[in-house]
């Protein structure tokens, strides 16, 4: 097993994901994907609005 394939497993074996079937599984991390995108849009927003237009002043 090389780097990536052991942090796939790990992956899998920590979230339960080993024991779904493969649907189950793109689901799961379909669901992830839309909201790690849905937190990190936030966060640009919050550093746009608060954190850069401070610096401004």
């Amino acid at each position: 097993m090389n780097w990536v394939q052991r942090k796939i497993h790990l992956y899998n074996v920590t979230f339960g994901l080993y024991m779904l079937d493969w649907w189950e599984r793109c689901t799961f991390n379909v669901v992830v994907i839309v909201l790690m995108w849905f937190v990190l849009r936030y966060i640009t927003q919050f550093f746009k609005r608060y954190v850069w237009e401070a610096k401004l002043f």
